[in-house]
């Protein structure tokens, strides 16, 4: 049999792109399933909308969602007169919290900080980490902390998105999807923020079903790869579920030959990190630093429905993994010329997975 001819060097500057500053959604269409839809499959691109999703499927699909909740995130605080802000990105359990830090050089292990705006909650130094980062012990009440969290937190809007002030409570609403119910994000997982009860009512009356996985989004999801070679790049952790219930609905509709939609990168990693080779997945529960990059065999999604993502980004790697370099290429320069909004509060893409030429 003759070897597979050697794969193309993988490049961090074939992930770039011009985007034009007006494309870069600050608000959500409203209602939410008026966002356009961009659908790429292997013989072409067509321009739809997001609720054109039930014809665009098949009875049967089963929708993987992500139920991850966004919490408001971003603290100040203050040691003695040093003011510092922390943005939780990880809960490690017990009340301690990995977190990014602004003026971190200030902080040394065993200092307690004092968070504006909820008297009574502080926070000790557990750990300096790499990178600006911090481990953080709020001790064990954690509804204390829930409860200082929603007084004194911001919503951690990315830095993309434009205010004159923090975050309001329209933005508090606008960055939480349908399906949240796990509070745990610092980041929405956004392609479920397209869903509305009225798409969901016409997904029901099509035959579509969904099941729910967990992934806890964190800050890292908005770090640009900076090495040449994106294999180089370290990829962030971030706490993930299978449940039981989904893991066998799953595994079920795929024995049937009915296909698996991935509502997400986040529900699509989970999957990926739940699938052993058969492509059946198992409950699973814990940390992933799964990285997918073009080349990487899918084990379980047959489609993706995801947002328009940043340049350079892990993000944009793994949907050119999913639906081939040169055709998402395109379809990215389609969606430019065509006035489509990008990033979090922007337009969707539906991604059919392609199995050959992945790295074309």
């Amino acid at each position: 049999m003759p070897e597979a001819p050697p794969q193309p060097p993988l490049r961090t500057e074939d992930f770039d792109f011009a985007l034009p500053e007006g494309l870069i959604a600050q608000a959500p269409a409203r209602p939410r399933d008026a966002a356009r839809l961009l659908v790429v499959r292997p013989d072409g691109l067509a321009d739809r909308g997001v609720l054109d999703l039930p014809g665009l499927l098949q009875p049967g699909d089963v929708l993987v969602v992500n139920d991850t909740r966004v919490i408001p995130a971003r603290l100040k605080a203050r040691r003695g007169e040093a003011r510092i802000e922390i943005m939780l990105n990880r809960a490690e359990g017990g009340g301690l919290w990995q977190a990014l830090v602004r003026n971190a050089r200030r902080l040394r292990v065993g200092d307690v900080v004092e968070i504006e705006g909820a008297p009574g909650c502080t926070a000790r130094v557990v750990e300096r980490q790499d990178g600006g980062s911090a481990l953080f012990d709020f001790g064990p009440d954690q509804a204390a902390l829930a409860a200082a969290l929603e007084q004194a937190g911001e919503i951690p809007l990315p830095p993309y998105i434009q205010r004159d002030s923090k975050p309001g409570a329209e933005d508090a609403a606008d960055y939480q999807t349908i399906f949240a119910r796990h509070p745990g994000a610092v980041a929405a997982p956004t392609a479920s923020l397209h869903f509305t009860d009225q798409l969901l009512a016409a997904l029901d009356e099509r035959g579509i079903t969904r099941v729910p996985v967990t992934l806890h989004v964190g800050a890292g999801t908005f770090l640009p790869v900076r090495d040449e070679d994106p294999r180089a790049h370290r990829i962030h952790q971030e706490w993930c579920e299978m449940p039981a219930a989904s893991a066998a609905a799953i595994n079920t509709a795929r024995a049937a030959g009915r296909r698996i939609v991935a509502v997400g990168t986040t529900a699509l990693r989970t999957l990926e990190s739940a699938a052993a080779e058969d492509g059946t997945v198992a409950p699973f529960r814990g940390l992933t630093g799964i990285y997918i990059l073009p080349g990487h065999r899918f084990r379980v999604a047959d489609a993706l429905l995801t947002n328009f993502h940043l340049p350079k980004s892990t993000l944009l790697m793994l949907v050119s993994a999913f639906a081939g370099t040169r055709r998402m290429r395109g379809a990215y320069a389609h969606a430019i010329r065509e006035g489509y909004r990008f990033f979090s509060y922007g337009d969707g893409s539906l991604l059919f997975r392609c199995d050959q030429d992945l790295s074309e």
